[in-house]
């Protein structure tokens, strides 16, 4: 029999949780007016530089433009944190109204008249999922910042220095504008994949098989990994939640089989059933005890295993130390 729930230790638990979101908000707020005010401030000095191009020195630029750029940069990172807090205390609320209803009534409820699952695991998925995405985010912001924001930098001071040139020097010049060409082309394509890490577009347009097998492309270029994908059942679109969840589980596992594992080889198998969908990653990594999941840090499996398990699915890991490892989860194709 399943053990009632004690609705009001609940509430109080809720009411802490969302006291000390709601004071990180305020904090955010805060930090967030300081930040733009320090952005509005950089951004005045950048243009009284671009003003006095012919007075400053190549080095007083590059600081400008480095200035602007890093406290552009924490500024989209402060603004997503203020966003996410702002989900979670509007969830919070939600879970809020639900125990004081149960609460008011008298009647202990039980887990399994719970949504789903208990309002406690709730809260524990919900905590998973913000340290996730917050993790997500500071992963992106430092590839922002190392990828397309340092060769934009970069790119602005060729620019400066091949427009100095041309008075001076016209056949420098003209080489400088040629690396200048290289180096957008090269940025560019930083930005797409940039993108395409975000938020693949054919994801919304061609559904979940092409998009793998364009992501499993691009990774393979970009990772030097070998990377195969194997589609079986009948494809077909799936729910936009279902393939999102997949596809982001992918995303995961192959970013660990690359960073983690050391990986040469990754395997990906999609069932597209017509109750169930499963999916396996296989690599040739140097595997890991999946006993030490429980212990470690790392969010992007325990979030695959909690989403698997919420939808009605299961996650399995099957790997040990030198062997490699497959990780299978199946989630249901219509729930």
């Amino acid at each position: 029999m399943t053990e009632p729930i004690d609705n009001k230790t609940e509430l109080e638990e809720t009411n802490r949780a969302l006291r000390e979101v709601t004071l990180m908000i305020e904090q955010s707020q805060g930090e967030l007016a300081k930040i733009t005010q320090r952005n509005a401030a950089i951004s005045a000095h950048l243009q009284q530089v671009q003003l006095q191009k012919q007075g400053a020195t190549i080095e007083e630029l590059k600081m400008a433009y480095d200035s602007a750029l890093d406290v552009q940069q924490r500024l989209f990172v402060m603004r997503g944190q203020l966003e996410k807090l702002q989900n979670d205390k509007s969830h919070l609320e939600k879970y809020k109204l639900i125990l004081e209803n149960a609460v008011s009534s008298a009647s202990e409820i039980s887990v399994a008249s719970l949504p789903a699952i208990g309002v406690k695991s709730q809260l524990t998925g919900i905590e998973m999922i913000v340290n996730a995405q917050e993790a997500e985010r500071q992963r992106l912001s430092r590839q922002m910042h190392d990828g397309p924001a340092q060769a934009l930098s970069n790119f602005i001071l060729q620019t400066e220095i091949a427009m100095r040139l041309l008075d001076i020097d016209p056949v420098q010049a003209k080489d400088e504008l040629g690396n200048l060409k290289t180096s957008a082309m090269g940025t560019f394509q930083k930005v797409r994949n940039f993108i395409f890490e975000l938020r693949p577009m054919m994801l919304d347009d061609l559904g979940l098989t092409p998009t793998l097998k364009k992501y499993a492309d691009a990774f393979k270029e970009q990772a030097g990994l070998e990377v195969s994908v194997i589609v079986t059942g009948i494809e077909r679109r799936l729910e936009p939640y279902l393939e999102v969840m997949i596809f982001r589980a992918v995303q995961e596992l192959l970013g660990n089989a690359s960073r983690h594992s050391q990986a040469t080889m990754v395997k990906i198998m999609v069932d597209l059933g017509t109750d169930l969908i499963r999916v396996s990653v296989d690599d040739n990594g140097k595997g890991f005890d999946p006993e030490t999941l429980r212990e470690s840090n790392n969010l992007g499996l325990k979030l695959i295993r909690e989403r698997a398990e919420m939808l009605g699915g299961n996650f399995e890991i099957d790997s040990a130390a030198g062997s490699g490892a497959r990780i299978v989860f199946t989630v249901p194709a219509k729930v």
